[in-house]
């Protein structure tokens, strides 16, 4: 699906799985990733399912807040939170609460294609005026930027490995359907996770 929205920024639009795949592959220490309500956890799993992966179901945006506790939780884990667009819109809020603990271990990162595209491809706030890594910034996370290009999305993914954060990226993506989704086992997600961060289930 095209996406012709009015960016304000001269970012590339890139594939969500493309991109999720490239960040996946850069995972070598067992670090967490929280993907997003559909679309951002169905490419997560198509990437390649990891005991350290969590996948959300039917909780719109609360990726990032997860992300935040298990980041707080374990300091000495780095963790990524995959949030879409849409998603992020219903928890801006959490961004200045990250922005003023200020983990250094977090990374946020939104895919922002201008689109409630699960619901029908109505369009967020993005679609118009609203920029993320402007909003992100005025919430307080200095170190925000918009991934120009595939390589730029690697380059900063390589940052956020190697330095301290909070971090947040933005992605600009077109609207491609995910090849298939997460496996909807709640209970067997939390489980897997739960051992992936060294946690003994109850």
């Amino acid at each position: 699906m095209a996406n012709d929205a009015p960016f304000k920024h001269n970012s590339k639009m890139m594939n969500r799985l493309d991109l999720t795949t490239r960040l996946v592959g850069k995972l070598k220490n067992d670090e967490a990733v929280i993907g997003g309500i559909g679309n951002s956890n169905f490419d997560l799993w198509n990437a390649g399912p990891r005991a350290q992966n969590f996948y959300m179901l039917g909780s719109m945006g609360l990726a990032a807040p997860i992300a935040f506790g298990v980041a707080l939780a374990q300091p000495q884990r780095r963790v990524f939170a995959l949030e879409g667009d849409g998603s992020l819109l219903m928890q801006l809020g959490c961004l200045a609460t990250i922005a003023n603990v200020a983990p250094k271990n977090l990374t946020i990162i939104v895919w922002d294609n201008a689109m409630y595209q699960i619901t029908g491809s109505q369009k967020t706030a993005s679609a118009g005026k609203a920029d993320f890594v402007e909003i992100a910034r005025g919430a307080g996370l200095a170190q925000s930027a918009w991934a120009n290009d595939e390589a730029d999305f690697e380059r900063l993914i390589d940052a956020t490995l190697a330095g301290d954060g909070p971090w947040f990226i933005a992605a600009r993506i077109d609207g491609s359907t995910p090849k298939g989704q997460t496996p909807r086992e709640p209970v067997a997600i939390k489980d897997n996770f739960m051992r992936g961060i060294a946690i003994k289930p109850a």
